[in-house]
């Protein structure tokens, strides 16, 4: 962390900068290991002697090209260095050199079984983390600040392209009039940690971070002085600050120090990687779950490879075992039949003027059609792309939740949220702009901010969360809708309806689906 001004409170910031480099590629929830050339670079921002103001002081020390192993999951080796310990925790400095850390190198040095910051810059580990817990000891002397980088792709600003705890000595006078979340221990720029609990200058202190899905806890000395979900904070937050954090969504990256000339001394550096806490669980490739036939909604012969995948490689997400739903999810759906699910009957605002009696006889109807077209064959819900929308039985107001999807080339599909249309599902080589968009809104954004699908024949994954009115959706773990207000398509002038149906939709497109697992949110 460093000062720098902030062109929105024109107040001076303790902030990170970062080393441009290319972005990484997190597999199954635990790290990747990269190889080749490194682009190093180094800089730090320090205030102007006695006139308020900053001067920049930048170095590039060395300049190459990146080559990653692309899928190269670390299997015969571990994160750090050596064997874990007791507690599942790996070394990450052997109190020598900077085996397994990658950056500015030359900024930092080992010295006396410290790992020492002098020039400063942005030293990063090797490997990559998803969910981890990160212990070290660290010692200021007066008027020092640095900061821990944590799920980092390396570039950008790590404050904002992924997030960054502050590292300070909190009791320097030229620190007094800092934000609250500028202090030791806060995610800068969102979360202010508790103040009260750092020891003296130049003793060493002890401190955790626990990155667990979208819930960050800090504990400094025992205390525990930030603990929040990065939900919560993104619904509570200010919009214009939260759209210069999209890092705060990143589930992976590198974990760094973030000198800026200060000398800040650190020891006993340990991480524990974890699973991934909020991905359905994952093993090795091809080893799914298959049921035998119980009724005709199963179907379970095995469609052809490539007719019905398009493809031979289905993609990351092909691994199982699948319809297993991770904690605190349920699946909607049981890998071995339809039970759950009903066929469509209109929409909302016609359905809203039946009977019950004659709702639940056109549903009847709807339903025998649907199990005709809808089948379930090798743990896949497979659509041939001849009837209507499939339902799910229950309504359901806000939630989280999980789809994997497959389509042919040219298809077109589509979830509806509460019965309305829709987080889109296309081909990205007919319509570029990608799926997972609201393609129906008018007044709020329709598309999606990126396009993140993955080639035609392999599965994508959605992960979509609903409040209210507002609507989030990654797609294969990129953020392509951010807090937008999902309008009511049935009915213009009305917000979206408050609870309803989740649907499948039909649009004459053969389509798959598989882990649909969902949670309700209060």
């Amino acid at each position: 962390m460093h000062l720098t001004h902030n062109p929105l409170t024109r107040d001076r910031q303790p902030r990170g900068r970062s080393v441009d480099a290319s972005d990484g590629l997190p597999a199954a929830g635990y790290w990747l290991s990269a190889t080749g050339f490194w682009l190093l670079a180094t800089g730090y921002e320090i205030p102007a002697a006695g006139k308020g103001r900053l001067r920049t002081q930048s170095a590039l020390l060395a300049f190459g090209s990146l080559l990653l192993a692309f899928g190269g999951i670390v299997s015969a080796g571990e994160p750090g260095l050596g064997k874990p310990d007791a507690d599942g925790f790996y070394s990450l400095f052997n109190g020598k050199d900077l085996t397994g850390w990658i950056g500015s190198v030359t900024g930092y040095t080992a010295e006396d079984g410290m790992l020492v910051c002098k020039k400063g810059g942005k030293l990063w580990t090797k490997d990559q983390y998803s969910d981890f817990i990160f212990k070290f000891e660290f010692r200021l002397p007066a008027g020092a600040n640095n900061g821990v980088g944590i799920r980092s792709d390396m570039k950008g600003d790590p404050a904002y392209s992924a997030m960054e705890i502050q590292v300070l000595d909190n009791s320097a006078k030229k620190y007094a009039k800092l934000k609250p979340w500028q202090y030791h221990g806060s995610v800068y720029g969102l979360v202010a940690a508790k103040r009260g609990h750092q020891k003296p200058v130049g003793e060493w202190n002890s401190e955790e971070i626990h990155a667990i899905g979208r819930k960050i806890k800090v504990i400094l000395n025992g205390t525990v002085i930030v603990d929040c979900d990065l939900d919560e904070v993104k619904k509570n937050g200010d919009p214009a600050n939260l759209k210069r954090h999209p890092g705060m969504d990143r589930k992976s990256g590198h974990i760094g120090f973030l000198g800026h000339g200060s000398r800040v001394e650190f020891r006993n550096l340990r991480v524990k990687p974890l699973a991934d806490a909020t991905a359905p669980a994952k093993v090795d490739a091809g080893k799914t779950q298959k049921a035998p036939a119980k009724n005709g909604a199963n179907n379970t012969k095995k469609a052809p490879a490539q007719e019905a995948h398009g493809s031979s490689d289905e993609g990351p997400y092909a691994k199982g075992p699948h319809n297993v739903p991770p904690e605190g999810f349920v699946a909607l759906f049981n890998g071995k039949d339809l039970t759950g699910w009903k066929g469509l009957v209109g929409n909302p605002k016609t359905r809203a003027k039946m009977t019950p009696e004659q709702l639940a006889a056109a549903e009847k109807k709807a339903t025998e059609k649907a199990l005709q077209h809808w089948k379930v064959i090798d743990g896949t819900i497979v659509y041939d792309g001849k009837a209507q929308s499939l339902c799910t039985a229950k309504d359901y107001a806000n939630f989280e939740m999980y789809v994997d999807w497959k389509i042919h080339k040219k298809g077109d599909s589509g979830i509806y949220l509460r019965g309305s249309p829709q987080v889109q599902i296309w081909d990205p080589a007919r319509w570029p702009e990608g799926s997972g968009g609201l393609y129906n809104n008018k007044k709020n954004p329709r598309k999606p901010l990126k396009c993140a699908d993955r080639p035609i024949g392999q599965w994508n994954r959605f992960r979509i969360k609903m409040v209210g009115e507002k609507v989030w959706v990654w797609l294969n773990e990129e953020l392509v809708v951010d807090n937008v207000t999902m309008e009511n398509y049935w009915e213009r002038k009305k917000p979206i309806y408050p609870k309803g149906q989740i649907e499948l939709q039909h649009h004459g497109s053969t389509l798959w689906f598989r882990n649909i697992y969902i949670k309700e949110l209060p």
